[in-house]
């Protein structure tokens, strides 16, 4: 009878384990979890976006935040809450760019500003491990589902009118983000491995670059000793006389075909320098031309995985500012369309970004954790309580 009990324990306990498994990601999907995920809580856990997205774009307008981000024609979505709910708006392009290369039907990387009443959507195309590829750009007066107009091509790498111009001859016109200067002047930066980060100058309709033919170009960051230069997602911010230069470096997706080393995946870097123009350098005095960026959000807790192409939103008196980024859930998976929308508030420490937990936290409760005495103590206090209410 005794023998019988226990196996009826064990057996209900181990319906409880195989259950709450998919939950705590205690029992992970492949063997290598625990070498590829960094279970470190130097950095904290994303907030929610409550949304998949990669490569997202956020703009505060009218108390609401717009969500752009890459798909078929650039969906856009609206939230009073950047944790959402999300409502669909719409897409940016109706159909297909304008500008013939790539991926036409699903442009990357989109970034939104707006000026003077007219918002501008700057959009990447090209295919994977190709520099012919394009910055494009699109307009409309109203966020409200009113159509954009695709205006075409800013700037082309490989092919193209253009692409014959320095830098764009040794450069990948990807993932786009503008920033207007102190002085009023707009910049477009971009880039990817080939020669990593640039900025240029645009012209005052945002339509194109200043001075096409010979445009005033500079080199924000770049890794000279490295065969493959994973930098990428260049962001810029202003703070208190600061210009911060952020970017994802490492491997971003495609994971479910092979994990890179641990600490080899997606990271969010930075840099900062009085100049819009530079030179940029880190926290350890490193000029990012020269290989630097300091680590500012990486993997965390076993849960948050590959975190990178990111934006900052400005805050105020009131409200920090906001890096938000997307991230591979490690419990929902690694599929390029399984990528959610997470964020941080920031706080500085001597003028360097620091990204902090906020309410809305991913509830620790459920991280993944290497099983230990800490999970072996958790499967007997289930048992006890198992055998203590039979």
């Amino acid at each position: 009878m005794y023998i019988t009990m226990m196996m009826h324990h064990l057996s209900l306990l181990l319906s409880i384990i195989i259950a709450i498994a998919p939950l705590t990601g205690a029992i992970p999907a492949q063997k290598d979890l625990t070498q590829v995920y960094q279970t470190t809580d130097e950095f904290p856990l994303a907030n929610p976006g409550n949304v998949p997205a990669h490569d997202p774009n956020i703009i505060l307008h009218n108390e609401h935040y717009y969500l752009f981000k890459g798909g078929i024609s650039i969906p856009i979505l609206k939230s009073a809450n950047i944790s959402g709910p999300w409502e669909k708006l719409g897409t940016v392009l109706a159909g297909d760019s304008i500008i013939d290369k790539g991926n036409r039907s699903r442009p990357w990387a989109p970034t939104t500003i707006e000026k003077n009443g007219t918002f501008y959507c700057y959009y990447t195309l090209s295919a994977k491990g190709s520099r012919n590829s394009a910055i494009g750009v699109a307009t409309t007066t109203a966020l409200d589902g009113s159509p954009w107009t695709d205006h075409g091509v800013v700037i082309n790498t490989g092919k193209g009118p253009g692409s014959d111009v320095w830098p764009y001859t040794i450069t990948n016109a990807i993932d786009a983000s503008v920033i207007v200067d102190q002085a009023g002047q707009t910049y477009l930066n971009y880039g990817s491995f080939w020669h990593d980060l640039w900025q240029v100058p645009l012209a005052d309709d945002l339509l194109s670059v200043k001075d096409a033919a010979g445009p005033d170009a500079v080199q924000l960051a770049f890794m000279p000793r490295a065969k493959i230069k994973p930098e990428e997602g260049v962001w810029m911010s202003f703070r208190e006389g600061y210009y911060y230069v952020w970017f994802s470096h490492g491997k971003c997706c495609n994971f479910q075909k092979g994990f890179p080393v641990a600490g080899k995946e997606y990271n969010i870097r930075v840099g900062r320098s009085r100049s819009v123009r530079g030179p940029f350098e880190d926290k350890k005095g490193r000029s990012l031309v020269d290989g630097g960026g300091t680590v500012v959000y990486g993997s965390n807790h076993g849960i948050v995985y590959a975190p990178g192409g990111l934006g900052v939103l400005d805050g105020n008196d009131s409200v920090p500012d906001i890096l938000y980024y997307h991230y591979l859930n490690t419990s929902i998976g690694f599929d390029h369309g399984q990528a959610q929308l997470g964020w941080n508030y920031l706080k500085y420490e001597d003028g360097w970004p620091v990204p902090v937990g906020g309410q809305d936290a991913t509830s620790l409760a459920f991280a993944y954790r290497p099983p230990g005495w800490g999970y072996l103590a958790m499967i007997f206090g289930l048992w006890l309580c198992i055998c203590k209410w039979l």
